[in-house]
């Protein structure tokens, strides 16, 4: 407010001329600098240059005290002038007052400061004081504490020798008080709580009796014991309850002073204010029957008492702190009726009585709800607080839970509630309801209590609503649904809400719940056209295929799994990116199709897929690098290898042999940071199983191999001949030790080798020197060419020569053994002499007789039995036997040599002494008449 100038009289005018002085320069420069001030636009901001202007000519005037009375009347004048022009400028603009201007009124009181004992003004000092009481209030809103301060202890110092008794003006009166007031909350501010209690208690002594000043004092003292009752801490309650105990005091003792009835409504009315803050203070302390007897107080009080909302929210935590749950649902209850409750205040108490009933005051708690909304009318907001409030923070166990979700549900579905949110002015309101509700079912999902929580989405349905804006929330909560009867597996119903999720918005998520379901109703077929639909929705991504594998595989559903994985491999090739290896999903699909024995022909048939994509994106892309890249190609090689294995045990060679080879091929893959040849142990395996069984499969189908066939075989075996003859079956492997190939490994890929070459034509010699390279070999045994030689010497593809060779080496090696098997050089010599006998006949019979002495001789010095009866009874009958035909012939002597032949291993056979004895007579009769045909040949000579 403006200030009311001092007029210029004409003493006052005398005077200033009469006391040209160095003053005149000084009051100049302030003057000229007011004028300009005066000419500045309120729109513009105050520069600091008036300020600095005025404070360096007032510093310069200062310094030529003492002045004359005139130029004290002339600095006042000044002073006015300059606060006036700053409440011009400061009504006229529409900012708020900023820190210059506070220093422009500052510079205004401390002119009158240095002027203070002018003759002529009356109560100069007062005068002084209030303009620096003022600006200590603008520096107070601008939160310069220290410079509002300054200016409060300065204006106390003014009047501070002033008599108290002897201020009769009430302007006076009342700034004695404010500037107490004033000083004690900026001291407050800078937390100097000891001297702003001081201050207050000072201001004890300039209350003058009068209504207003009990009012102003009681207020602060109320007001700085609300500020420590909010700190929430046990000793600032203790302090805030002795500041309203004295605003308290002081609303009482106002009352006994003021008389008139007008004067005494504001103090009553902060008596009863302060009354209910106390009991707020002993509540926050637990103090509760102190609260009870403060509420007690106010209610009996004057005519009706106190009907403040707060009582009954103060007796019902009261109560409900004593434990005394009835009579805080009275005092809840009783609030319903009371129609002067604000909204906010009858939530707030609903909420406490919650916290401390807990779930068993939830009905409570919907009954006062439903019960308002009868009475008044009840905002969305409320709403949201009072469900929030039973919903909880977090979720709670047992049958408080369901007794308080029960309430939520029952509360949030009643129609009355659901039309608080109805309408475009509660859209907010709607979505936070909604949100809320769908939150707590969210909790009740996770924690798998599927009833409550499809429950709970329900009823957030009630708060979306039908517009077409509206229809991806819906198709979202039709969702969720479904997930929750999926979870109780009532699958009729998920699928419902699928199908309606569906209609308003057809996408990804739909399509796979749906896939879902088929899947759980085993619905095979429709989950595995669901699945392959599932690429035509617009935010299709692969990962939902491989999901679909997973859920497959863990319904143990292999023909949904492997069609997704099939499905999930189409997109490979098309050169998309892929969140996953390929070459997992291979393997991936092999593991599940390895499950079922029946699902071989489907495994050989991915395997060779896998095959064929690393050969055309390059070992590194399709398998990996380094360690990742060797164990995802061993791991396909190791499986293939299994495979071959199995099913050659089942007789399924067909099979056997495609993976056998396919083994080959995945062995000769060379990745990074492998050597060519590391693997070529596995690789001249595979191949040799994949020959064997191919041959093996002819024999047990009864077909022959054509001629394109065997030549395509050979060429593969020779692969494996290479690797053995050049490695000489050392090879290297990948940790740098050295290991062999098997003996029997040679022997299959002699033995096959020779089974091939035996069906083409010329190739005799080949397969002799195939024998004979196998026989000077380490990996030779006499049984392996036993084998050899039992092959080569029967069949339509036999050939003698190779039996033969096979055989002698053999009888060779059994020979030489320190413990030979006499049953197995038995075997030989009978094969032998059947071979000799077969091919060469009467030709070359002393060779055959020769085969039949090694057996004689072998015989010599054996015990009985360590040759086989049986096989030495042959060699004596068919020796014996061979003489006949040479008898017949006259081939006396030929017929000799095998009597006597059959003779002598006829001795070493136990059990033949009856036939012994008459061969031996036969003998001597054949040999008693050749003597006698001789003797008559000879006479007829000599006659």
């Amino acid at each position: 407010m403006r200030i009311a100038e001092i007029s210029s009289t004409p003493e006052h005018r005398r005077a200033s001329a009469a006391a040209e002085s160095d003053h005149s320069t000084a009051l100049s420069q302030i003057e000229s600098t007011i004028k300009s001030l005066e000419r500045h636009l309120p729109v513009h901001p105050l520069p600091d240059s008036f300020s600095s202007e005025l404070r360096q000519a007032l510093a310069q005037l200062s310094q030529l005290a003492p002045f004359p009375n005139s130029t004290k009347l002339l600095v006042w004048k000044l002073s006015y002038r300059l606060w006036n022009t700053c409440v011009d400028l400061a009504n006229a603009s529409a900012a708020k007052i900023d820190e210059e201007h506070a220093k422009l009124r500052q510079v205004a009181a401390q002119m009158l400061f240095l002027t203070a004992d002018v003759v002529g003004i009356p109560s100069p000092a007062f005068k002084s004081a209030l303009f620096f009481y003022k600006t200590g209030l603008i520096w107070y809103d601008l939160k310069t504490f220290d410079s509002a301060n300054n200016c409060f202890e300065k204006a106390t110092d003014l009047v501070s020798d002033i008599e108290i008794n002897s201020v009769s003006d009430d302007g006076e009166r009342k700034l004695l008080l404010d500037l107490n007031i004033s000083r004690s909350k900026a001291a407050w501010e800078v937390s100097d709580r000891n001297l702003a209690i001081n201050l207050l208690n000072r201001s004890k002594n300039v209350l003058f009796g009068v209504s207003r000043n009990y009012n102003a004092l009681a207020t602060q003292y109320l007001t700085f014991g609300k500020t420590m009752l909010s700190a929430s801490e046990s000793s600032a309650v203790n302090e805030a309850l002795k500041l309203m105990n004295e605003a308290l005091e002081l609303c009482e003792k106002g009352l006994r002073v003021v008389k008139r009835t007008e004067e005494t409504l504001n103090l009553k009315e902060l008596r009863l204010k302060t009354l209910r803050f106390i009991a707020a203070a002993h509540l926050q302390s637990d103090e509760f029957e102190s609260v009870l007897k403060c509420v007690k107080v106010l209610r009996d009080v004057g005519i009706g008492g106190d009907h403040h909302p707060s009582l009954s929210v103060l007796a019902m935590k009261a109560w409900l702190g004593l434990g005394r749950y009835g009579e805080a649902e009275k005092e809840l209850r009783g609030m319903v009726m009371n129609k002067g409750i604000p909204e906010g205040v009858w939530v707030s108490a609903v909420e406490s009585y919650f916290v401390a009933a807990g779930a068993a005051g939830a009905e409570t708690v919907k009954g006062v709800f439903l019960g308002l909304l009868e009475r008044c009318h009840v905002s969305a907001g409320a709403a949201i607080r009072v469900v929030n409030r039973l919903v909880g923070s977090g979720l709670s166990n047992g049958e408080g839970m369901k007794v308080r979700a029960s309430v939520v549900t029952e509360l949030v579905s009643d129609e009355r509630v659901v039309m608080l949110f109805d309408g475009e002015g509660a859209a907010k309101e709607r979505t936070t309801m909604h949100a809320l509700l769908w939150n707590c079912a969210t909790e009740y999902f996770r924690s798998k209590d599927y009833p409550l929580s499809a429950d709970m989405f329900e009823k957030s349905m009630l708060y979306v609503p039908h517009g077409i804006e509206n229809r991806i929330l819906r198709a979202k909560g039709y969702r969720v649904l479904c997930l929750c009867y999926l979870g109780l597996l009532q699958l009729d119903r998920a699928e419902e809400y699928i199908n309606e999720a569906e209609k308003l918005e057809p996408n990804i998520a739909s399509s796979f719940l749906k896939f879902k379901i088929f899947l759980q109703k085993n619905d095979h077929s429709s989950a595995i056209s669901q699945m392959q639909a599932m690429p035509s929705c617009l935010d299709f991504t692969t990962d939902f295929i491989s999901l679909a594998a997973h859920e497959a595989v863990a319904c143990r559903s292999l023909l949904v799994a492997t069609a997704s994985l099939s499905q999930l491999l189409n997109f490979y090739s098309s050169g998309k990116s892929m969140p996953t290896n390929e070459v997992v999903v291979f393997r991936t699909l092999v593991t599940i199709l390895r499950q079922d024995s029946a699902n071989d022909d489907d495994v050989l048939k991915n395997m060779k897929k896998a095959h064929h994509r690393q050969s055309e994106i390059g070992a590194d892309l399709f398998f990996g690098k380094s360690e990742v890249g060797r164990r995802e190609k061993n791991w396909f090689a190791g499986n293939a290898w299994n495979f071959g294995v199995r099913t050659g045990q089942e007789k399924k060679y067909d099979l056997s042999a495609e993976f056998f080879k396919l083994a080959s091929e995945f062995y000769g893959v060379v990745s990074e940071g492998e050597i060519e040849g590391d693997n070529d142990v596995m690789v001249c395996k595979s191949i040799i199983l994949s020959v064997s069984t191919i041959i093996a499969d002819e024999k047990q189908g009864k077909s022959t191999m054509l001629e394109t066939e065997v030549r395509q075989a050979i060429e593969l075996l020779g692969r494996a001949g290479k690797i053995l003859t050049t490695s000489s079956a050392n090879i290297r492997k990948n940790d740098d030790q050295v290991t062999t190939i098997e003996p029997n490994f040679f022997f299959i890929y002699t033995w096959t080798a020779y089974d091939l070459y035996s069906r083409l034509s010329d190739t005799d010699a080949q397969q002799l020197l195939l024998v004979k390279n196998f026989a000077g070999s380490k990996s030779c045994n006499p049984n392996y060419l036993l084998q050899i030689g039992l092959e080569a010497s029967q069949g339509p593809r036999s050939n003698p020569e190779v039996a033969t060779f096979a055989l002698n080496a053999s009888l060779t090696a059994l020979l030489s053994s320190p413990s030979p098997d006499y049953q197995s050089v038995a075997l030989v010599l009978r094969k032998l002499i059947s071979i000799g006998t077969l091919y060469k006949g009467d030709k070359d019979e002393d060779s055959i007789i020769e085969m039949y002495k090694q057996a004689y001789r072998i015989m010599v010095g054996l015990k009985e039995g360590d040759y086989p009866i049986e096989e030495a009874k042959w060699l004596a009958t068919t020796a014996w036997n061979r003489a006949a035909l040479p008898v017949k012939m006259g081939r006396f002597e030929s017929a000799k040599k095998w009597m006597n032949i059959g003779l002598e291993l006829a001795v070493k056979v136990p059990g033949m002494h009856t036939y012994r004895s008459c061969m031996e007579e036969y003998v001597a009769g054949f040999e008693k008449k050749l003597n006698g045909k001789e003797n008559e040949s000879r006479t007829r000579g000599i006659s």
